[in-house]
């Protein structure tokens, strides 16, 4: 398949997934064309060598896995980690207001986005939505506006005269409520926004009670450069990472291989990790001490596994844009379609050290795929990723990779078509080398 090819791939899958809830439907779609199993966490498993099997947790977070053929003890867990969820705006539970004839929805400030970026533009909501089903039981369903819904007009040039000298500045309560519709009774303004969206769900319900919505974009994503050697989309962080590990996992000759593989992808890495579904939580550990459970008659056994065990923490790393060459450190500028970037911090921002960078570097070389190194300017505060919690968490090594991405957290990102395909041969390598743990 061309890098073209891959990259297209990549943007309908992006499309396809506004929100975490859906991203991980979307994963669950694929999944089942390769004849995975979904598991349910509450029951008893009966793992087969060589099987294929998934487990959702809450909607929104995945650990996907390939049941090896070889002992535990001999070959470890491959891993690779990503997450589902991007910075934005989320709808408040008590979100719509009626006033001065137009009806607004509040928003809840998600993650760390460039709220700047998301002024008028097209925008919508997506997410997931909770009612009693006929049975009396509480049902969740996926909720999808596939128009234009929602706005957030920029105030003109001529009451912001500085916009341009200061930069668009954004009251994060007062003046992110996006306008929804003209209404004409402003006290109905709840029972409108709930009556939308039962009737978008099709849901066969007399009462909403919650719901969980982003905010996203619904402009499709696109290549764009002379030579279409770029491409722009929403949630590329961290979606393309998603993307690049399940392409990668789902190829026949990793399928094939005798190692036990893994793909775990954690909501709220955006807010920290630190929930039953994310990073910080239980699951990915739940569901290896499970899968260790299956096949290894010694309880040491699964000590032994995370010891021989390895995973790459996928997350998309800051390309270096040339207008602005003091936000980056002058020696380690990486660069839009020059291969994956190896992220490396001394204060464990990121899980990178020596021994796996070095284990990396082979895998990249064995590959054919070029490779990349990065760190943050020292004045800066550096961001973080699932790498580091989820090492310490479960005492594995671990690496913090990623593709290069410019304007990282804007409503639009971009990045570039080789890379994409880098990664995914990388991830692919990764899955079938022998255990290289010192």
């Amino acid at each position: 398949m061309s890098s073209q090819q891959q990259v297209q791939n990549l943007l309908d899958f992006v499309d396809a997934s506004p929100s975490p809830w859906h991203a991980v439907k979307s994963v669950e779609t694929q999944l089942l064309g390769f004849n995975f199993v979904k598991l349910n966490e509450t029951l008893q498993w009966d793992l087969q060598p060589g099987g294929r099997y998934y487990v959702v947790r809450d909607d929104s977070s995945i650990v996907m896995f390939v049941q090896g053929q070889k002992p535990l003890v001999e070959t470890g867990f491959k891993i690779i980690g990503a997450h589902t969820d991007s910075p934005g705006l989320r709808i408040k539970p008590n979100a719509a207001t009626g006033m001065d004839g137009l009806l607004r929805l509040g928003v809840e400030i998600y993650g760390g986005p460039i709220l700047a970026t998301f002024t008028d533009r097209d925008l919508s909501l997506a997410g997931r939505i909770n009612y009693k089903d006929d049975n009396n039981n509480i049902v969740s369903s996926l909720l999808k506006f596939d128009r234009p819904l929602l706005r957030l007009p920029n105030l003109a040039i001529h009451m912001n005269r500085s916009v341009n000298e200061e930069g668009l500045k954004l009251q994060k309560q007062n003046e992110l409520p996006l306008i929804l519709s003209a209404i004409a009774e402003e006290s109905l303004s709840h029972a409108y926004f709930s009556k939308l969206l039962l009737e978008q769900s099709e849901c066969v319900a007399e009462r909403l009670l919650s719901f969980d919505l982003a905010v996203y974009d619904t402009q499709k994503g696109a290549f764009w450069g002379a030579e279409n050697e770029f491409y722009a989309d929403s949630q590329l962080d961290n979606l393309a990472s998603c993307h690049a590990a399940l392409q990668a996992l789902l190829d026949d000759t990793v399928l094939e291989n005798e190692n036990t593989l893994v793909c775990a992808f954690f909501d709220h890495e955006e807010i920290g990790s630190e929930s039953n579904k994310g990073a910080d939580g239980s699951f990915l550990g739940d569901v290896l001490q499970r899968i260790a459970l299956a096949t290894e008659k010694n309880k040491e056994d699964f000590s032994r596994a995370l010891a021989k065990s390895f995973m790459i923490s996928a997350d998309m790393a800051h390309a270096y844009q040339p207008n602005f060459p003091l936000a980056y450190d002058p020696d380690h500028k990486v660069t839009v379609n020059k291969g994956p970037v190896i992220k490396v911090n001394a204060n464990q921002r990121y899980s990178t050290e020596s021994v796996s960078l070095a284990m990396f570097v082979d895998w990249c070389e064995q590959a054919g795929v070029p490779y990349q190194k990065y760190s943050h300017r020292c004045d800066l505060a550096c961001g973080s990723t699932i790498g580091p919690t989820t090492s310490a968490r479960l005492g594995i090594r671990s690496i913090d990779v990623g593709n290069p991405l410019w304007a990282m957290h804007s409503i639009r990102e971009s990045a570039g078509v080789l890379d994409h395909g880098y990664m995914i041969k990388v991830l692919k390598k990764f899955f079938t080398a022998s255990p290289q743990v010192v």
